[in-house]
């Protein structure tokens, strides 16, 4: 008997955006798993799906058109999360993969939402998630994920950090495959505050919670200042970075990878990859868009799920 391929849950995210098409690219590669999409298969075929395609069929809440938003939609969006993570979570899907949803258009919709990452964490019960990108040979996770920048520095406390790399440090061993994860820690501030001049949260929250870190095992480093962290000298040493807030550390990533970079959530209880990507609705219903982000998610997920 062959050995069992991995059965994957594709969502197909925001139906006005690029994810379906970009699903239906994808349901053309061969892969050494089945991928089930999750959508509307009238709306999937008419971007394109081959009449092969493993489509479990979510109904549309009203009419898509390509490129225009509508929140009446915003319901079908998520109910393509909740089939994905339900399964996932039952056993039924090794890993779940998302093509991107508008976060916008389901605040829209009078539904409190800030982004995968969050949504999924409460779906599943998880008790803290860490978002991390992998791309350009880099890794990079996140303290903090979707906040205004004049939020960042709250949010950022001596517990929270701790549980963030206890959970960087558990998945990067327990799904990476990586003996003994050396996480590199980035400061919050300019030159990491300079010894307190230019702002005390390295004194007050970050040092400490790298001290309660390695007190317990893991292989932390810093806080270095973020304008060197990404040096490559200073990568070499590491398998991940951590950055305090989205825009530290998604930029250099991005321009390492875009295009082919890819969104994994740790801490859950099952597997999740996603694209580096938005909804790209100038794109939508164009047939340009490019499927290597989703393709790159994919590969990653098969990769990552557990053995039958």
């Amino acid at each position: 008997m062959g050995e069992r391929r991995p059965v994957i849950a594709l969502t197909s995210g925001e139906p006005a955006g690029v994810g379906p098409e970009l699903c239906a690219m994808l349901a053309r590669q061969p892969l050494p798993a089945r991928v089930v999409i999750l959508g509307d298969a009238s709306l999937l075929a008419q971007r394109g799906a081959p009449r092969d395609a493993a489509i479990e069929h979510v109904p549309l809440v009203a009419p898509s058109i390509a490129g225009k938003l509508d929140p009446a939609n915003a319901r079908y969006v998520l109910a393509l999360l909740d089939r994905a993570a339900a399964g996932c979570l039952a056993g039924e899907f090794d890993a779940m993969v998302t093509a991107p949803v508008h976060k916008a258009v389901i605040n829209d919709a009078g539904i409190g939402f800030t982004g995968h990452t969050e949504y999924l964490a409460a779906r599943a019960k998880a008790p803290h998630v860490v978002m991390m990108l992998v791309g350009g040979g880099l890794r990079v996770a996140l303290a903090t994920t979707h906040l205004a920048l004049a939020d960042v520095s709250r949010a950022i406390t001596r517990a929270g950090l701790v549980d963030t790399l206890r959970v960087i440090e558990h998945d990067l061993r327990q799904r990476f495959g990586i003996a003994r994860p050396r996480i590199l820690v980035a400061g919050l501030n300019p030159h990491s505050g300079e010894g307190g001049h230019l702002g005390r949260e390295e004194i007050d929250v970050i040092e400490p919670a790298l001290r309660t870190a390695r007190a317990e095992g893991i292989a932390a480093e810093g806080p270095v200042p973020a304008d060197t962290l990404f040096v490559p000298a200073r990568l070499k040493q590491a398998d991940c970075a951590l950055a305090m807030y989205h825009d530290q550390g998604l930029p250099v990533l991005k321009y390492a990878s875009f295009g082919k970079g890819v969104n994994v959530t740790l801490g859950l209880p099952f597997v999740r990859t996603s694209v580096d990507h938005g909804t790209a609705l100038d794109l939508a219903g164009s047939g340009r868009a490019d499927p290597g982000s989703l393709l790159e998610a994919v590969q990653l997920a098969i990769k990552l799920a557990p053995a039958a």
